[in-house]
């Protein structure tokens, strides 16, 4: 098991932000964490971080269970976490290439001398994202969509078990989104790769490969299970509290909202 949430409360300043979350990620799956602004995605983000234990409840994150052990610094380095936060603390002036060989230490910056392996290993990832064009462009120089390629880079070079993308296609076009999914989903492809998460608040997003998805809504579970089953126009009529109409087509959903006449 992957992850493990059993009724899993998170109270803050006498606010609930995650209210009675049961969730199940197991090796292998892939998933998207559906919700709406405010629907407490980030809150749950951080706690499998372990930026934060629940007020009540359990959680269990690569087999490590949270106030059993100290595992702050252990369990992040498992995980791959890619998100606007980690981007707006990168040194402004390191390279494309330093940057993804920065995520062999676990690091905002690259500090250490590294290894012939690791070199070849950061080389690799570039190639496979196609960010090898631009490896020696200062960071800060690329484009929006380059940045988050490199930012997944760097968060594979540690081998993660869990990859954690938090809206990654946030600011680019059609174009650029496109591109990156095409390379998210090269990653879900690989026998051997990570489990993936997901954040999203945007149906069109969710790709052919992420077979599971949580509904999360005003922090609590909506509904969970298999994507096809979930993103459908009845279920997510409920979830939006209005009539709405998804189709699908090429293995994605598109959602619109019915008009009333």
């Amino acid at each position: 098991m992957m992850l493990e949430l059993e009724g899993v409360t998170r109270k803050r300043d006498d606010k609930t932000v995650l209210n009675g979350v049961n969730w199940q990620v197991r090796k292998g799956e892939h998933w998207v964490l559906y919700g709406l602004n405010g629907a407490g995605k980030t809150s749950l983000l951080d706690l499998i971080n372990a930026y934060f234990f629940p007020t009540e409840g359990k959680v269990t994150v690569l087999g490590m269970e949270f106030g059993k052990t100290y595992l702050a610094e252990k369990l992040r380095s498992q995980i791959g976490f890619v998100s606007a936060s980690v981007q707006q603390k990168l040194p402004i002036y390191d390279n494309a290439y330093e940057v993804v060989l920065s995520g062999a230490f676990a690091s905002l910056g690259l500090y250490q001398e590294t290894t012939d392996e690791i070199d070849r290993k950061g080389v690799e990832i570039l190639r496979d994202l196609g960010c090898l064009d631009y490896a020696n462009r200062d960071y800060h120089t690329l484009s929006q969509g380059e940045k988050q390629r490199v930012l997944i880079g760097r968060a594979l070079m540690a081998d993660p078990e869990l990859l954690i993308l938090d809206e990654p296609t946030a600011g680019l076009d059609f174009i650029a989104r496109e591109e990156l999914l095409e390379s998210i989903a090269t990653i879900a492809q690989k026998p051997n790769g990570p489990t993936i998460i997901y954040v999203t608040h945007h149906i069109e997003e969710i790709l052919p490969e992420f077979n599971k998805t949580l509904l999360l809504k005003a922090g609590s579970v909506f509904a969970s299970g298999n994507t096809e089953e979930l993103i459908d126009s009845e279920q997510l009529s409920g979830f939006f509290d209005m009539p709405v109409n998804v189709v699908w087509s090429n293995g994605r959903p598109l959602l619109s909202k019915v008009r009333n006449h």
